[in-house]
């Protein structure tokens, strides 16, 4: 089975994204800051995390950064989730290591589709 680790410091936004994921097959774990999302992809080697770009402390791009350069982490591939849809947050995404970005609010079809394709 499939875990995921998706890390965001929003409760509801958690709750939805967890929910369409177990409807498709996929184990969920969360997380609610950018620290505690570190922590447990190294505890649990997720096969994939979503990462939310602004959350307090660590925020998304950094701990984006640190999973990406991490020996421990660097091959868990990231797609960040973000409420912008902007060319230039896509590219500073991809280049701290993340392999997609998904525009708030989340589709489903759209999301267990671009998983889909990087778990593949």
């Amino acid at each position: 089975m499939t875990r995921i680790l998706v890390v965001d410091d929003s409760p509801t936004e958690l709750h939805v994204i967890s929910t369409m994921l177990t409807k498709h097959g996929y184990t969920v774990v969360t997380a609610s800051s950018g620290e505690e999302g570190m922590s447990r992809a190294r505890e649990i080697k997720p096969d994939l995390v979503l990462m939310d770009v602004v959350m307090p402390g660590l925020n998304g791009f950094q701990a984006t950064r640190q999973l990406s350069q991490d020996p421990l982490t660097a091959d868990i591939p990231i797609v960040m989730v973000t409420t912008k849809d902007q060319e230039t947050d896509k590219v500073w995404a991809m280049r701290q290591g993340a392999r997609d970005y998904i525009v708030k609010p989340v589709r489903e079809k759209e999301l267990i589709k671009s998983l889909k394709e990087i778990l593949s």
